[in-house]
């Protein structure tokens, strides 16, 4: 009874978002007849229909929906943030020990005036990008050089600004060959103990260890309709009813959303996005997202460098359910 109930209300989402369509092709087509007194009045008519039902469509989205909107492919990714918000940005590359992994994009810029430095998963839009971005899964290579950019502002006091928008680590065997676990590892404990302030943001999709290895933060920040997990729901789906169409089921179990990861104390902060979700309007989620970092970096940088370190300890110490059942 409950995979029907799960069935329909997926089966009526679908119907909501096509329909929705339907009416912004309709008045992508009035808009040509501009200047009729008549098409005008009809213009507004369907603009009004298509604001509420855009507006019921996305307060009402499930764990699945976010997801996919949490993939799509127009939403910004963190070179559109660094474009948007910050200045005099120069990218570095490299980790001085094997290779440039562009599915992390690291650099030093200027937040409001302030030098801050910027690390992030970088996915690509069409094939050429995604291949040249590894479809945003880095190897260790990218996570040594995001070490060494933490670790090159935390020389010269500089805060740390993280994006993760990833589906994970990459899994292939030469990343295995060159220390993919370790490098991970490695991160958490630096970013642990990193003497300067540490903001993340999860843009997009959060994936296990190829996003924590990024995500250590004071601040850890969630956008509205991005999803931060243990796996995805679909390889969750796979290993536990061995079907991966049972992803929507997965989502929904994994407590992914903005919302339960809020509840959970995953995240401390949920930015809110333009109604539609990030991609329909990137400059106002940048301008959304710029406001919660200025007042995040501004609080972080009155703390003394022992009260954020063991705050910081403390916050991450205190994440997940302990049971100690004796011995």
């Amino acid at each position: 009874m409950k995979s029907k109930d799960k069935t329909k209300s997926a089966t009526t989402q679908v119907n909501r978002q096509s329909e929705i369509e339907r009416l912004e092709k309709d008045v992508e087509e009035l808009r040509q007849l501009a200047g009729d007194e008549e098409a005008d009045a009809e213009l507004e008519r369907i603009r009004q229909q298509v604001a509420e039902l855009r507006k019921e469509f996305y307060s009402h989205l499930g764990p699945w929906q976010r997801a996919q909107i949490a993939r799509h492919q127009q939403r910004p990714y963190p070179l559109d943030y660094i474009a948007m918000l910050f200045t005099d940005f120069t990218e570095l590359h490299g980790d001085r020990g094997y290779g440039d992994d562009k599915a992390l994009i690291t650099g030093l810029a200027k937040f409001h005036g302030r030098p801050i430095a910027i690390i992030g998963h970088q996915k690509g839009r069409d094939t050429k990008q995604r291949l040249l971005r590894n479809f945003g899964q880095p190897k260790p290579e990218g996570y040594r050089k995001a070490l060494r950019i933490m670790l090159l502002a935390a020389k010269f006091g500089r805060p740390v600004f993280t994006f993760i928008d990833t589906p994970g680590a990459y899994p292939g065997i030469d990343a295995e060959e060159r220390g993919q676990a370790e490098a991970i590892a490695r991160n958490l404990r630096e970013m642990a103990r990193l003497p300067v302030p540490i903001i993340v943001t999860v843009t997009g999709e959060g994936g296990s260890g190829g996003a924590l290895a990024i995500a250590v933060g004071d601040r850890v920040n969630i956008l509205e309709n991005s999803f931060y997990s243990v796996i995805s729901p679909e390889g969750c789906a796979a290993i536990m009813w061995r079907d991966a169409t049972k992803a929507e089921t997965a989502a929904a179990a994994l407590k992914i959303t903005a919302k339960d990861l809020k509840e959970l104390g995953i995240v401390d902060e949920i930015v809110p996005e333009p109604e539609g979700g990030a991609h329909v309007d990137p400059e106002g989620a940048g301008q959304l997202l710029g406001e919660v970092l200025d007042r995040q970096l501004v609080a972080l940088s009155q703390q003394a460098t022992k009260d954020l370190l063991e705050t910081r300890y403390e916050k991450f110490r205190k994440m997940g359910q302990f049971f100690d059942f004796g011995g």
